[in-house]
């Protein structure tokens, strides 16, 4: 009866998941066939979330530069990932405007703006498969083994590779288990350099490591940061 009752929440928990209608991807009228340059202005921008009545960001205006760096500061519950979780629109802004090279960002399709928006986020996440695998996943095109040790290389993860018995053969284990915090961290980072993004979100990248490992992933986020637009949270 207890397994039955367990069984039954589950259920219901995964079926209320499978039931959502899949997201748009290809939709929008604006297809460029060059990646951005990076430009973008919030121009009194709100938001709030679906289905509540409480504005969670109120009349925001700032524009950023192509390559500038934008850091995003407060405390917890602020807005801050709110507001940047609009840029790849996993939400959609619901008063003012977003504009990404003088374009608004409804206009673009989502699948664009994510093969051109990446992200490091406070908590790394792997799959349990290979090194070179969990490096390449979400790059989207053929990469040569010379452009996957390159990715490792910059982000300050290949000599740690090159020390496991089978180096980027390695199966990290569910959600990188077998790994410190650093170094999925670093992976990440690897994996985000090689997909090449034009905008770069970085969500408290450095909040979960010793300091010592913060300096290393800070020294690899420079060599990523080059020449992207940049916001760091």
């Amino acid at each position: 009866i207890t397994q039955m009752s367990t069984g039954m929440v589950s259920y219901g928990r995964i079926m209320d998941i499978i039931r959502q209608d899949r997201e748009p991807l290809d939709t929008g009228s604006y297809r460029p066939d060059d990646a951005p340059r990076g430009e973008i202005v919030f121009d009194d921008l709100s938001f709030r979330y679906a289905g509540e009545e409480k504005t969670v960001l109120h009349d925001i205006s700032f524009a950023v530069q192509p390559g500038q760096v934008v850091a995003l500061l407060g405390g917890t519950g602020s807005g801050k990932t709110s507001l940047v979780n609009l840029l790849p629109r996993f939400y959609d802004y619901t008063g003012g405007h977003l504009r990404l090279d003088g374009v608004d960002l409804k206009e673009y399709s989502r699948s664009y703006l994510r093969r051109h928006i990446g992200v490091v986020m406070q908590e790394p996440f792997l799959f349990s498969r290979t090194i070179r695998e969990n490096i390449t996943y979400g790059v989207n095109r053929e990469v040569t083994e010379a452009e996957v040790i390159a990715a490792a290389r910059a982000a300050a993860a290949h000599d740690f590779i090159e020390s496991f018995p089978q180096g980027y053969d390695t199966v990290v284990g569910e959600r990188g288990v077998t790994l410190s915090g650093g170094q999925k961290q670093r992976i990440t980072i690897a994996r985000t350099l090689l997909k090449n993004p034009r905008i770069l979100i970085l969500d408290e990248a450095t909040s979960s490591v010793d300091t010592e490992t913060e300096g290393e992933i800070r020294e690899a986020l420079q060599t990523l940061m080059t020449d992207r637009t940049t916001f760091i949270i």
